[in-house]
């Protein structure tokens, strides 16, 4: 070897030593710029406040500003995978939820992101229940009048819905658990519970329509319910969690409602592009838990229904894994196409 390629090699050794001692200082150093947080969904909503709320204390912790960028459209999918596309340097984030990335995967065949393999998923941020609520002046009180009166009147009973959203699901899980073709003493009137749904573009027109008695019956977000409830407007039949809320004490669960085991939860987290460096994850992990330990978000959370949810990666990706089995299951036994 020549002493110029010596030279050559060594220049090259220390120059991939300098970078990857850059790289690794910097990592160390995380973050020393702002972050951006992604929403899929315009400001406003359930899932835009869980990320203001988050920004606002990963920004303490830091003491670097997560900054929030609203990418709407597609049910949430467009800004998920702006979010898995990004460049995997912590410095881009996305709001995982749901829609996008549980049911989404039942519904759209050409989905260009694996909600498993695509994102390193931080934590869980909020779990809370859908409420099936009717409009006061409808006769329902309890979810058997709904289930004995859809019976004796198939299709004439209404719901309303907002495509793939967590309440449509609801409703979904609710028609295919009250099928009663079980039964010897039913087979005249078997099958899923025949109910009409009524699509609606968005959860405010949803809502209007209810109020408005225009649909008598639908499940919603509890957060999103709550107001209405308490003001006489909207009558809470059951909740779709396991256990009751306790911002509707007196409302009953479906599961304890003779219908064993459902559940059908409202939820976002937070994750990363598949590739961000360990060490950022770990950092973001540990600060996601203090984050929602903080006293300040627990009560705000809890003042409008939600409980926290388990905390960390390790509880996300097991939590996650279980909701894309449930709802890609039932998208196909329901037969429920892409929009």
């Amino acid at each position: 070897m020549t002493v110029f390629m010596a030279f050559f090699r060594a220049l090259i050794c220390a120059s991939v030593f300098s970078v990857s001692a850059s790289i690794a200082f910097a990592q160390a150093d995380y973050p020393n710029k702002p972050v951006k947080i992604i929403v899929p969904f315009p400001a406003g909503g359930t899932t835009d406040v869980m990320a203001r709320i988050s920004a606002d204390q990963l920004t303490k912790i830091f003491k670097q500003a997560f900054i929030i960028e609203n990418i709407g459209g597609g049910g949430g999918v467009i800004g998920a995978e702006r979010g898995a596309n990004a460049t995997p340097d912590g410095y881009t984030l996305v709001m995982t939820g749901v829609g996008q990335n549980a049911v989404a995967h039942g519904l759209d065949p050409n989905l260009k992101y694996d909600s498993l393999k695509d994102f390193a998923n931080i934590s869980l941020i909020d779990l809370g229940p859908n409420v099936l609520v009717v409009n006061p002046d409808r006769p329902f009180k309890t979810l058997k009048d709904i289930v004995d009166y859809a019976r004796a009147n198939p299709g004439k009973l209404d719901y309303g819905y907002t495509y793939a959203s967590s309440g449509h699901m609801a409703m979904e899980l609710l028609r295919q658990t009250t099928n009663n073709c079980g039964d010897p003493k039913k087979k005249n009137n078997c099958g899923p519970l025949p109910i009409v749904g009524i699509p609606y573009r968005g959860g405010g027109p949803l809502m209007n329509a209810i109020l408005a008695n225009e649909i008598p019956m639908e499940f919603i977000n509890q957060d999103a319910a709550l107001p209405y409830v308490q003001a006489g407007k909207l009558r809470p039949i059951a909740v779709s969690s396991l256990q009751r809320n306790p911002l509707y004490p007196n409302v009953p669960t479906v599961s304890e409602s003779g219908y064993p085991g459902f559940q059908a939860l409202s939820w976002a987290g937070i994750s990363a592009p598949k590739g961000t460096p360990k060490i950022v994850l770990d950092k973001l992990e540990a600060a996601m838990i203090q984050a929602m330990q903080a006293p300040e978000v627990k009560q705000r959370l809890e003042s409008v229904g939600f409980v926290i949810p388990p905390l960390g990666s390790s509880a996300y990706n097991n939590f996650l894994k279980s909701e894309i089995d449930q709802w890609v299951t039932l998208i196909k036994k329901a037969g429920i196409k892409p929009e």
